[in-house]
């Protein structure tokens, strides 16, 4: 009896496990699928423009109907002098608020994770608060500020609106790369009588460097494609976004789909190389 228990027993163990692949054939699939779907949703709008932007198309409005292909729109991308003074100053103002929240972010960074001070955790409040309220909010905030020290509206203040909501993002950026950061190695650079500065250059600034790199690109592409702050604080500049916006009343011309296109792919290349950086790095 015991030898007959013992087979009924295991034949009950052995069902299920002879059920999980029949489903596994199946759940499988799930994932990836869902992960292609994903993908195919945020992709195909810059597939979209990427195409049009090889369109024949001679209408100024946007038209889906496919006239063939040319290439004309890329020697004449800068056919338009106002979209042209728009992408001008949209690349001057990510620019230089890319340069200023960097360098402010990342020594916030450091001071968050290295030291102990009062306000510490009210910074981090402040960080935060910053990334999560809705532009709306920053860009009417900073209108009334500008507004109350009787600031005219200009690039200056797009440059300065730009810096205050891309600094969160640096600092939480760097912030990641340094949980992680050994301090003994800056200890030993100390030992063989290593400045504060010619530790921070040789040693500290290279591992973090990643870490600054990806905030640096993440505070660019923010800033470059900002519409809502922008048009809060801009005035009587035109940003290319803002052009763009107010194209959209009148028609869009092709070299609008090319300078996306471009930026796209600038952007594609800046990644491409990080991530080469980091692979060498490691």
């Amino acid at each position: 009896m015991s030898v007959v228990a013992t087979r009924e027993m295991a034949g009950v163990a052995a069902a299920p496990s002879g059920a999980t692949p029949h489903r596994r054939r199946w759940t499988r699939f799930v994932l990836p699928a869902y992960v292609a779907m994903v993908l195919v949703y945020l992709v195909s709008p810059i597939l979209v423009m990427i195409l049009y932007s090889f369109n024949d198309s001679g209408f100024k409005r946007v038209s889906f109907r496919w006239l063939g292909f040319t290439t004309r729109w890329y020697p004449k991308v800068f056919a338009k002098p106002d979209l042209t003074a728009a992408l001008k100053n949209s690349l001057i103002v990510a620019s230089i608020s890319t340069v200023i929240a960097t360098a402010l972010g990342t020594m916030i960074a450091l001071a968050l994770v290295r030291y102990r001070f009062r306000g510490k955790s009210t910074t981090d409040v402040v960080m935060f608060m910053n990334i999560s309220a809705p532009e709306i909010v920053l860009g009417a905030s900073l209108l009334s500020l500008f507004v109350t020290f009787g600031m005219p509206r200009n690039l200056l203040t797009i440059v300065i609106a730009h810096v205050m909501f891309n600094i969160a993002y640096v600092a939480v950026t760097v912030r990641a790369r340094l949980a992680g950061f050994d301090r003994s190695l800056e200890e030993a650079a100390q030992d063989l009588f290593a400045g504060p500065w010619a530790t921070f250059r040789r040693v500290t600034f290279p591992i973090i460097f990643p870490g600054v790199l990806a905030g640096a690109l993440l505070a660019f592409a923010l800033s470059i494609d900002d519409f809502v702050i922008t048009n809060f604080n801009a005035g009587a500049v035109q940003t290319f976004p803002l052009w763009v916006y107010g194209a959209v009343k009148v028609g869009i011309p092709p070299q609008v789909f090319v300078i996306g296109t471009m930026i796209f792919m600038g952007g594609v290349r800046l990644a491409l190389a990080n991530r080469v950086l980091q692979r060498r790095k490691t």
